[in-house]
């Protein structure tokens, strides 16, 4: 009895966990977010402006898709990724806009 309680409530866990999704986007700056990097220029490049704001300003890795602003659980990884549009794969949690990043690449 105690392990059929076990495996539903394992169940019943792993079906509340939000699905992965596939987003794809550019990977900027929360300091320039949707607004682009033209007024912002902290290097010739979209790339070293989103680097520099990181570095400079404490600025965050986020992605941009078009429409909505994501912040990125690893701000590692990104990191190679300034400027380029990728393609994100993790979870998101709706309410603080944030994915959980699992891969990005190069899209």
């Amino acid at each position: 009895m105690d392990s059929l309680l076990s495996i539903i409530l394992a169940l019943a866990a792993l079906s509340a966990a939000p699905p992965t999704q596939t987003f794809i986007g550019t990977i900027t700056d929360s300091m320039c977010g949707n607004a682009g990097h033209a007024g912002m220029r902290m290097g010739p490049t979209d790339a070293e402006c989103t680097i520099a704001c990181i570095d400079a300003h404490g600025a965050v890795y986020v992605l941009y898709d078009g429409k909505a602003v994501y912040t990125l659980s690893d701000q590692q990884r990104p990191a190679q990724f300034a400027g380029r549009r990728v393609k994100v794969v993790g979870t998101l949690d709706a309410k603080t806009k944030t994915i959980q990043v699992k891969s990005i690449s190069q899209k």
